[in-house]
Formats: structure tokens, C-alpha cells, sequence
């Protein structure tokens, strides 16, 4: 490679980290959670049932994550073959898909206006990545201010492949000019740091990293993540109505919690940017690419 080159990029890896790398200060510490400084998220989908007036007098929460889309969009028209289903299966999926929608747009509409960071993500299945991308903008139509996410639940063939998933991030990156984060569990995140060569899109995305343990400090740096973005500590298969890490009010005990990997002033600042993480080994094409204009459809 031409020194000239190798520098350049080194130079804009540089960069990159510097808008969006997490502070590091927070991820040493054990239940990092329980410091009061660290920003909380909470993430949900259409089946959470939320108390807004209670949730709201939690002032460590700063942002809420939806879930919006999830896989191929619905059929409109429940004509001609619907994967085994019924047509009445299909007009049920279908009015299941517009009331969750509304009540996404509702949520948005409040979190907001309580002054909340915004997000949404898109659960990854098989089928079109394009498509996928496409459903996920038509779905949660994203602005600027919004924090985009990839949920890529596992390795196996319910979900979406990898390769299939870096098509995905691209094609964001190509209609909205950012890029997702990653939302994973530590067994895909390991797998995409080891293999960081072969995903060096994915392995670059800044990662939401959902591990149900008191401390994670000895996962990072993992590959080119040198800490989470957010770290998701609580869900429902770590809270009962007797044992929880994180009671948020408002809510039930299968609410999703989430800890910043840095402090409040930073993840606003970094929240909606959608850039990339530097790379162990940097490589000038994929940073061309992410510097080039968004295209919009």
C-alpha cells in the first residue's frame, strides 16, 4: 500500500473514533449501572406496556430505543401465497403491523417531547437485505436526530446472515448517508471481532452489546470495539419481580435496560452521528466509502 495512502487513512480512522468512540472511564467499573452519572436507555417493543408519567420521574433515563420493523414488510393485499398462511392470518398480520406502527410513531411522539434521544431498530431476518433497509426507513422514518440500529440476534438461519447484514448497513448508509449500530449478544460480536476481516463493515459499526452480567470490563476491546456504545444489563431473563438490576418505574419487569459506555454530554453528541469505528487494520476503500455523499431513493 502507498505510504501516502496508509497515513490518510490512519489519519481518518483517527477521526472517526474520535466523534464516536465511547469514554472509557465507565467501562471498568462493576455494575456499572449503579453510578449515577451513567446515562440509562431503554428499549421496547409494541408489547411493553409503559406508564409515561412514572417512567419520566427516572431522570437518569436519557433516550428510548423502539423496535420498529422486523424482517420482509407485510402484504397488503393478503392475495396469492402468503408462506403457508391463511388470508385471515394475513389481514390479522397486517392490522397487528399498522397498530404497531401507530403506537410507535405515539412513543416517539412523547419520548421526544420529554426530551429523550430517540432510536429504532430493526429485528434482521432472512430475506431481501435491501428490502429490509428499505421497510426499516418506510417504517420508522428516521430523521437526523434518530439513532439507527441493526438487531442481529444470533448466527443460526432465523435470523440474517452476515453478509446479508453488511448489504443492509450499506444501503442505510447509502439512503440516509449514516450507518446503524450493531445490537448483538457476546457470541456474534465475538465471532464478527475474530472474523473482522472478513466483516470489516460490521466489525466497525459501533456495538450495543446485550450480556447479562454484573461487569463486562473483560470482554473489551474486542476486535475494533475498544468499549459498547450501550450495554444492554437487564431484560426479562434477568429480572423477576423479586430480583432485578435496574427497576425502572412505569414499567414491568420485562422492560429492557441499557448503560451508556460514556457520560450524558457525549452520548448526545454521538447519538444520531452513524459513523464508523476505526479498524485495527485499516483499510482506505471502506473509509472512502463512508465519507462518500448519501444518495436518496
Amino acid at each position: 500500500m502507498d505510504k501516502g495512502i496508509f497515513r490518510l487513512a490512519t489519519v481518518l480512522a483517527a477521526l472517526a473514533f474520535s466523534l464516536v468512540r465511547p469514554a472509557d472511564g465507565l467501562a471498568g467499573q462493576k455494575q456499572v449501572w449503579r453510578d449515577t452519572n451513567a446515562p440509562l436507555v431503554i428499549d421496547a417493543y409494541e408489547l411493553n406496556v409503559i406508564d409515561w408519567r412514572k417512567l419520566l420521574t427516572d431522570k437518569r433515563i436519557a433516550g428510548f430505543i423502539h423496535k420498529a420493523s422486523d424482517g420482509l414488510p407485510e402484504s397488503y393485499s393478503c392475495t396469492g401465497k402468503h408462506g403457508g398462511d391463511t388470508v385471515a392470518h394475513c389481514k390479522t398480520m397486517w392490522r397487528k403491523y399498522a397498530v404497531s406502527r401507530e403506537l410507535y410513531q405515539t412513543r416517539r411522539l412523547v419520548a421526544r417531547g420529554a426530551g429523550l434521544l430517540w432510536g429504532a431498530y430493526h429485528l434482521a431476518r432472512p430475506g431481501n437485505p435491501i428490502d429490509q433497509a428499505n421497510h426499516f426507513l418506510d417504517y420508522a422514518e428516521p430523521d437526523d436526530k434518530d439513532l439507527m440500529v441493526l438487531d442481529l440476534e444470533d448466527l443460526d438461519d432465523k435470523f440474517m446472515s452476515l453478509e446479508d447484514a453488511e448489504t443492509f448497513a450499506r444501503h442505510l448508509k447509502a439512503r440516509t448517508g449514516r450507518y446503524p449500530i450493531l445490537y448483538t449478544n457476546h457470541s456474534v460480536a465475538r465471532y464478527i471481532a475474530v472474523r473482522r476481516n472478513d466483516y470489516k463493515l460490521l466489525s466497525r459499526l459501533p456495538i450495543w452489546y446485550a450480556r447479562y452480567k454484573p461487569d463486562v470490563a473483560q470482554v473489551f476491546p474486542m476486535g475494533s470495539w475498544s468499549n459498547y456504545f450501550l450495554w444492554q444489563f437487564s431484560s426479562s431473563s434477568n429480572c423477576s419481580k423479586r430480583h432485578c438490576p435496574y427497576r425502572v418505574p412505569g414499567t414491568s419487569t420485562d422492560i429492557d435496560v441499557n448503560v451508556a459506555g460514556m457520560g450524558l454530554d457525549d452520548l448526545k453528541r454521538v447519538w444520531a452521528k452513524g459513523e464508523l469505528l476505526p479498524s485495527n487494520t485499516p483499510d482506505p476503500a471502506l473509509i472512502a466509502e463512508a465519507d462518500l455523499p448519501y444518495r436518496p431513493f
